[in-house]
């Protein structure tokens, strides 16, 4: 099956193509082995010595006037080849085909979603998905954006990047995380390229680079494990400098906020700050506390308490998801089989977005659509990304456990936050202000769940604005 071609038509690779227990001399209780440096640590992030940024190349092509196009599979340069997503019409029959032959399990025995997504959400799903929705409005969306194939260490990487026509605008590379994709993005690229006509001036504009995660949408899949968040953060610095950006900034939330502190962390040359929706600011005391299951401290404020609640939730009912994937990912072979049970699975991923997208199918919009929902899911699908997106965990569990996914990393460059109010946490502005020496913004939001540039593009934008003005 065509899942992607470069714009030429030349051949592409198919992407269909493409953490142990705690050493022994870790004392701090069975807890914090199976939670604190497993699903819950999610093993982030030591920076090996030799972990270092390749330089760019001096004929490194401008995404401007791209280079001609080439078979992926023999692309080992640094060119960059103008890309346009197709799928054939046959494989969007065989996924309604897929949809319409799905066997229904019995109706859940609780009458909430403590036993996960209830049934009546993913059958609402499963009607729209196979009768009323049109993956072609997505795939033109994508089309009307410049997108491109690179390769970088091996690896092609897919990415959007949109330049404003504004003089001096400031680049930016922003990161998707799990279960998104650059679909969460694509609200946001307007407003940030073109601010004049989304109410802000043209010094608010910036050039946007848009990257899919190796293993994700229609960048290739890695075919030997290594490609761990250490590994990308060096890639990303790669393509920046392969685009020519010798200043930029880095945003993200999820995987992309811990790829954008790893960059911060490395603090290659030109890179000025980093902006982050999930940010990693918990005290390790709390940390601590939480693995061991031990009470709240009783000095905490009205806002910690609220963000331990978060905390505490989640590493008790919500890491379903990151301690299958960060263990057998390869197992879950049901969700490239079936694209119920896939939509199912990516819903699961924290209880406020799953409880809000329930909604959206309820026929209550809030800041997402059916379509939107199911364009991020039918990426999947037709990119067969299941498994290779899944093993980003399994690949950074292999690291040597250096702290939690939300510990504080020691960023000392510029970094911005935005706390959304039903995001995993949402991380007090005293944290983030132990966390990040030099935090130039804190902006609390009092709704917004994990998604925040798909679900609150418009908040997500004046944050940008306002965290990177200082930076130009």
């Amino acid at each position: 099956m065509t899942r992607l071609e470069d714009s030429s038509r030349a051949d592409t690779p198919d992407a269909s193509n493409g953490r142990e227990d705690l050493p022994s001399n870790d004392r701090r209780g069975p807890r914090a082995a199976s939670a604190a440096a497993g699903a819950l640590a999610l093993a982030l992030l030591p920076l090996p010595a030799d972990a270092q940024v390749a330089p760019a190349s001096e004929t490194d092509a401008s995404a401007t006037s791209p280079a001609p196009a080439k078979p992926s599979g023999a692309a080992t340069d640094n060119a960059i080849r103008p890309f346009r997503a197709h799928f054939p019409d046959e494989a969007l029959v065989d996924l309604k085909r897929r949809i319409a032959a799905t066997r229904w399990p019995e109706k859940e025995t609780v009458t909430d979603a403590t036993q996960g997504v209830q049934l009546a959400t993913v059958q609402k799903l499963a009607r729209y998905w196979g009768t009323d929705y049109d993956w072609r409005k997505c795939e033109a969306k994508l089309n009307a954006l410049p997108q491109f194939l690179t390769n970088i260490d091996g690896l092609d990487i897919h990415f959007i990047h949109v330049r404003s026509k504004h003089p001096n605008a400031l680049p930016m590379i922003i990161t998707h995380g799990w279960p998104g994709s650059i679909i969460e993005q694509l609200k946001i690229i307007e407003p940030l390229t073109n601010p004049t006509a989304h109410g802000g001036r043209a010094s608010d504009a910036f050039d946007v680079v848009i990257p899919s995660l190796p293993g994700y949408g229609f960048s290739a899949k890695p075919t030997a494990p290594g490609w761990n968040p250490i590994r990308i953060a060096n890639a990303w610095i790669t393509l920046m400098q392969r685009l020519g950006y010798t200043k930029f900034v880095a945003q993200g939330g999820d995987w992309g906020n811990a790829i954008s502190e790893i960059m911060a962390l490395k603090a290659p040359p030109g890179l000025l700050g980093i902006h982050t929706n999930m940010p990693a600011t918990v005290p390790p005391n709390i940390s601590k506390a939480l693995a061991f299951h031990e009470a709240p401290p009783a000095d905490l404020t009205a806002e910690e308490r609220n963000a331990w609640n978060q905390l505490d939730f989640f590493y008790n009912k919500g890491l379903g998801y990151a301690i299958e994937m960060n263990n057998r990912p390869q197992t879950l072979y049901g969700l490239v089989d079936s694209p119920v049970g896939l939509a199912a699975w990516m819903l699961d991923h924290d209880a406020r977005s799953e409880e809000m997208i329930a909604r959206v199918f309820e026929g209550k919009p809030e800041g997402l659509s059916r379509d939107d929902v199911l364009d991020n899911v039918t990426l999947y699908w037709l990119t067969n990304t299941a498994i290779s997106s899944a093993q980003l965990y399994w690949d950074t569990r292999q690291l040597p456990a250096k702290g939690g996914f939300f510990d504080v990393r020691g960023v000392q460059i510029p970094v911005a936050v935005s706390a959304f109010a039903e995001e995993i946490y949402t991380a007090p502005r005293s944290w983030a202000e132990k966390a990040y020496p030099k935090l130039i913004l804190y902006s609390k939001h009092d709704k917004g769940t994990h998604f925040a540039a798909w679900e609150q593009p418009d908040l997500l934008v004046s944050d940008l604005r306002a965290a990177f003005k200082s930076l130009r």
